[in-house]
């Protein structure tokens, strides 16, 4: 007989029986995806309403999150910190006026944390009930225990959860920082939008969710997940680009001073450090100066606020002095 239990905490699974809910409960959770498109646009259309929440994607971006959506496949984005990828998982819900649903990735994480788990402390108090009673069926027993009523759904199971009327965008977070066993446990979800509970049954999505995974490249990731997925990696944008970024996300800043920091950014990323500024850091590093009362950067302003654009002691103080006066006067030149 074959069957599949959940070893707790670990996120594997070993051939058991099957407990008696798992076949009459599968027909009913395991609903067939609809046909219903979350997009109908074209890849202007989609990049338009992109930058109406602040993003602006080049059209190699753009043609992937489109056929992401178009096709129902996982959208998997690598590239370095800071560029964007997380940030484009939050706009895209926005224009597509849907929830995100956030799994932060870690090393350790186990589908207790990211998938489900089971409300032991409910079903406990719920078994003492039956047992006071004086009529316990174990069967019976069993499906009421192991029913939804006490599922406690995570972030993957509740992108996929039936009841769901309309698509969410399922983000998940730095899949490089997880294990490589997380990674094993993913393929069923990004293949066929479902998820097997051994005491339940096999969940499927009736609406599958848009899911963007990102990777910071810490570690390369199984090529059996990224088979699984469209693949697009995220570079440094060019300065038009990211000067076009700053201008929308940092409207308060004055047109100069927007100018100049991007471009001192460029430069310091043209330089050998530990940990290259990304474009969060542009947008902070904008804001600071501009919350300082800063029209346009001067060595002193920038001296004191590295810190907003560099996170390393190393690079902060390999910068400082004559090297960032250098770099603040090749940047006022552009």
């Amino acid at each position: 007989m074959r069957g599949q239990a959940f070893e707790k905490g670990r996120g594997c699974h070993v051939e058991s029986d099957p407990p008696e809910s798992y076949t009459r409960r599968e027909d009913i959770l395991s609903a067939r995806p609809g046909d219903t498109a979350i997009f109908e646009g074209s890849i202007t259309d989609l990049q338009q309403r992109l930058a109406a929440r602040g993003y602006i994607a080049d059209t190699g971006l753009a043609v992937s999150l489109f056929l992401a959506l178009r096709l129902g496949r996982p959208l998997f984005l690598e590239g370095q910190a800071g560029v964007g990828k997380t940030a484009l998982a939050s706009a895209i819900a926005e224009a597509l006026e849907t929830d995100l649903i956030r799994l932060q990735c870690y090393e350790g994480l186990d589908i207790t944390h990211a998938a489900y788990e089971w409300d032991y402390a409910r079903q406990m108090l719920e078994l003492r009930i039956l047992e006071a009673s004086g009529a316990i069926d174990r069967s019976a027993a069993r499906r009421e225990l192991y029913s939804e009523a006490f599922l406690i759904k995570r972030p993957l199971l509740q992108a996929i959860d039936p009841a769901r009327t309309r698509p969410a965008v399922l983000l998940i977070d730095e899949i490089d920082r997880a294990d490589e066993e997380f990674e094993g446990y993913l393929l069923e979800l990004l293949a066929e939008f479902q998820m097997t509970i051994p005491e339940l049954g096999t969940v499927r999505a009736t609406e599958p969710p848009l899911v963007i995974l990102t990777s910071n490249r810490t570690r390369d990731v199984h090529d059996a997940l990224k088979r699984r997925c469209l693949y697009q990696w995220i570079d440094y944008p060019s300065f038009d680009k990211e000067l076009a970024i700053v201008a929308r996300r940092a409207p308060r800043a004055s047109a100069h001073l927007a100018r100049q920091i991007t471009a001192v950014v460029h430069e310091l990323r043209a330089a050998e450090l530990y940990k290259a500024p990304g474009v969060s850091e542009t947008l902070d590093w904008v804001a600071a100066l501009t919350a300082l009362d800063r029209d346009a950067p001067d060595l002193e302003s920038l001296d004191a606020t590295l810190g907003v654009a560099l996170k390393a002691s190393e690079d902060i103080e390999a910068v400082r002095g004559e090297r960032l006066a250098g770099i603040l006067a090749r940047a006022a030149s552009r």
